[in-house]
């Protein structure tokens, strides 16, 4: 397990060469390298329990425990980093506001061990059904309505201090426009700084809790509690994570010149247990990260044992309440820039899935699936029956999958499935009315 090989003399990289995950560079190379894993995860990843409620120093202390755990349910072979993930700030939010941070919890906890489930079978079966259940068009949509559907959560942290908010989304654009490489890959971190900034010139940062913390001490812990009803708003995070992990091991994959295919099983299942883990104890749910796999790319060095030490430093960083209490001082107008940015990125990224899947909107069935779901999510539409609530992302996700395989049978049971017509120019009579 702790066994790799040295890459050459370890000190040096021909510009075509790679690092396998089963090697690695010297110690002090490594170190530096896992270092900056998680400086790249490090401003995604706290946004998470800044917009939940989740205290920080748990989710960092999960968060390294669980890419300890990945790298070990994978036996090394799958370089990856456990970041905080977006998919699940909808659900928590509601369940929250609806009963609890203990609510929210339960609904992690349940939602991670369905994903460990899904690994095993993924694992016995392989992935072809995956394609099958949820092609590109449904895929895409129910990405896309989560991210959308988080747009007023946005606004109305924007609104509570507009300068500052706006100043945040100015830095994150500029920064990702003039940096490249690394400094590319953290314009969001740079961003908040440069926002935090502002917000302490503005006056609207307290101070007061950093002083008040010790430097040294255990994170603070919270419990799951059970709350079948709300289990619903969770379930179609399922399909999100499953997407990311499909997509960070075929990434991973090309980049490595190998087929990982087989292994996503174990990828599913070691991110699950990592997402049920972290519940246990009041940190937020975790996922495989993209600014990982950026630093990845930027250094063409994939080692594994660059992320042990990157999961070791962040349980490290976690023992510290200093730092914890000092990430909650972060105002909302910080908060409500840089989602305005990252919100409409995870909804990007369902229509990137259309991009990549060549999804044809001239077919009636690809416009109703993606357009209906993505209503449904935006609006937020909410359904309340026996106890049981379910939200826009929801509805969203089982009018994406009832839509798409229902008109898919109607039309080839009838064989009327046709394209849609092209839209007509309007005369200048037309147009008026």
């Amino acid at each position: 397990m702790f066994r790799w090989t040295l890459h050459g003399d370890g000190r040096t990289l021909a510009p075509d060469a790679i690092v396998l995950p089963e090697q690695r560079l010297a110690w002090p190379l490594t170190i530096g390298i896992g270092a900056q894993h998680v400086v790249a995860m490090f401003g995604a990843t706290f946004l998470v329990p800044l917009l939940t409620g989740f205290p920080p120093s748990t989710t960092l202390l999960f968060s390294g425990i669980g890419t300890l755990l990945f790298l070990t349910i994978t036996r090394n072979r799958v370089p990856s980093y456990l970041g905080s993930s977006f998919a699940f700030i909808a659900p928590i939010t509601a369940s929250t506001a609806a009963e609890s941070m203990g609510a929210a919890l339960g609904g992690v906890m349940i939602t991670g061990v369905l994903l460990a489930l899904l690994g095993l079978l993924v694992a016995r079966i392989g992935t072809r059904w995956i394609g099958a259940l949820m092609p590109p068009v449904v895929m895409g949509s129910i990405v896309a309505l989560i991210g959308f559907n988080l747009a007023p959560t946005a606004y109305e942290n924007f609104q509570q201090s507009a300068v500052t908010a706006t100043i945040t989304l100015c830095a994150v654009v500029l920064c990702t426009a003039l940096f490249k490489g690394l400094l590319g890959r953290v314009s969001v971190l740079l961003g908040v700084l440069v926002g935090y900034i502002a917000a302490v010139l503005r006056g609207e940062v307290d101070f007061t809790a950093v002083a008040a913390a010790a430097w040294v001490g255990l994170p603070e812990f919270h419990h799951p509690e059970f709350h079948l009803g709300l289990l619903p708003m969770f379930l179609p995070v399922v399909v999100v994570l499953l997407a990311e992990n499909v997509g960070h091991v075929t990434s991973v994959g090309l980049m490595t010149g190998r087929n990982l295919d087989h292994m996503v099983g174990r990828t599913l299942a070691s991110d699950g247990l990592a997402t049920a883990l972290s519940a246990g104890f009041g940190g937020s749910p975790t996922t495989t990260y993209g600014e990982n796999i950026g630093v990845m790319s930027a250094t063409r060095v994939y080692s594994t044992a660059a992320y042990w030490v990157a999961g070791a430093v962040a349980i490290g960083l976690s023992l510290s309440p200093k730092v914890g209490a000092a990430i909650f001082t972060i105002p909302p107008g910080v908060l409500g820039g840089v989602t305005f940015v990252l919100y409409g990125l995870i909804g990007i990224v369902g229509v990137r899935m259309w991009v990549d899947g060549r999804v044809d909107f001239s077919r009636p069935k690809n416009q109703f699936t993606a357009g209906v779901a993505l209503v449904v999510g935006i609006a937020d539409v909410t359904w309340t029956f026996e106890g049981i609530t379910l939200t826009g992302i929801a509805l969203g996700t089982v009018s994406a999958l009832v839509i798409y395989h229902a008109m898919n049978l109607l039309g080839h049971a009838s064989g009327t499935e046709v394209k849609a017509p092209e839209p007509t120019e309007l005369s200048a009579s037309d147009a008026e009315h």
